[in-house]
């Protein structure tokens, strides 16, 4: 029991308190419980207060630094843009093509077929997009860049699947075909303009002073484009690979090529029947490059599809009606917005039309006024002579 008792004081404490105090020895310890609840109050009043502080500096800090960080910065080349609109940078057009490149003829071409609402912005071939590509779009604000990445980002944000009636085996062939004219065809294409920069320039009637808006004079202009762009064109080509083959060779795999396509698409209107599909867009744009190329340079691949392809020469005439019926215009005009309505022009109807034609019709009403008093006049001369002469005789 002596150590139960030693090892709890408290007990033994709380026992003596309980049997022999009285109220008057009571009164100071209640006196030191009210001072110290006084004193929590107090202390837990300071803390508040000073928790306030803290959370009005905090706001006042916030406040500061975001009237100190600058707006964020808008990231795309058209900044007045208007709300879905889809803006489209590409190449200035040509009196023969819309667009020297199959890329960005290939997305203008689905455009239209998709029946969405797009501009072409006139920069003069002086921007690219942050992959150093064209074409590229602007919408509400982003960038998208690529020409298969724009068609699959457009046709998922606004229901635009051209390949939605396809089965799953004709979409497979679809993209092999594909992928056989852009990986393909196409650098063989590029093979010749690169070899001869020259008749790329005579193919097409391409002026560069009104194609890149410089003062420059074409003489100059077209002597520089010849070295940079052969040279720029034949290190693009060795990368690729087509570039180490001979020009026989070369020329050789595009016809394969064309054979391919030609037996592909046999008597169908279009490559899966009687609607365009992705694969008949991607075949205009880089079929057209051969077709419409002028028939004053020499091109055997071009002459191949004419005499051996007639069925191709076929499907880039329907297209080319189906998509681009102000095909001419674009062509004559040179116009990258052909397809746009444009205001009609004003004539001279406004305030200053309204005044000038009223002026017009007071001067004519004095003449008139004029020339009645002078009839007038003249009628009342001649009467008083004719009085004169009667009373005369």
């Amino acid at each position: 029991m002596s150590a139960e008792v030693a090892n709890n004081p408290p007990a033994e404490n709380k026992v003596e308190d309980t049997t022999g105090p009285t109220e008057n020895e009571n009164e100071p310890e209640k006196n030191e419980n009210v001072a110290d609840t006084g004193n929590a109050q107090d202390d837990n009043a300071e803390k508040q207060d000073a928790a306030v502080e803290d959370t009005k500096k905090e706001s006042e800090n916030a406040v500061v630094t975001a009237k100190s960080e600058p707006a964020p910065k808008c990231n795309v080349h058209k900044t007045n843009f208007e709300k879905d609109m889809i803006y489209l940078y590409q190449f200035s057009r040509t009196p023969l093509l819309p667009s020297l490149s199959p890329y960005c003829l290939k997305v203008e071409t689905w455009l239209r077929l998709a029946g969405l609402k797009y501009e072409n912005v006139d920069h003069k071939m002086r921007f690219r997009s942050k992959k150093g590509q064209l074409p590229f779009i602007e919408l509400n604000g982003e960038e998208i860049a690529d020409s298969a990445i724009i068609i699959k980002e457009l046709s998922a944000k606004y229901g635009k699947d051209l390949d939605s009636g396809l089965t799953s085996e004709q979409r497979n062939v679809s993209y092999a075909m594909i992928a056989m004219l852009e990986n393909h065809l196409i650098w063989i294409i590029f093979y010749w303009r690169a070899k001869f920069p020259d008749n790329v320039l005579k193919g097409y009637k391409v002026n560069l002073q009104h194609a890149l808006g410089l003062r420059l004079p074409n003489s100059i202009l077209n002597f520089f484009f010849k070295i940079t762009f052969g040279r720029k064109g034949t290190k693009k080509l060795k990368a690729h690979g087509i570039g180490v083959h001979s020009s026989e060779e070369i020329e050789e795999f595009g016809k394969n090529d064309l054979k391919v396509l030609s037996e592909m698409l046999d008597c169908k209107p279009f490559f899966f029947g009687d609607e365009p599909t992705t694969l008949d867009v991607v075949a205009f744009a880089v079929l057209s490059q051969l077709h419409y190329l002028s028939k004053d340079v020499q091109y055997a691949l071009r002459d191949f599809m004419t005499e051996k392809c007639p069925n191709l020469v076929g499907h880039v005439s329907r297209m080319k009606d189906r998509c681009f019926p102000d095909w001419d215009e674009i062509c004559t005009k040179l116009d990258l917005n052909a397809h746009i309505q444009k205001p009609e022009p004003e004539n001279k109807e406004g305030k200053e039309g309204e005044m000038e034609k009223s002026k017009e019709q007071e001067n004519e009403v004095d003449k008139n006024e004029k020339e009645l008093e002078k009839e007038k006049t003249n009628e009342k001369e001649i009467s008083e002579e004719n009085k004169e002469k009667e009373e005369s005789k």
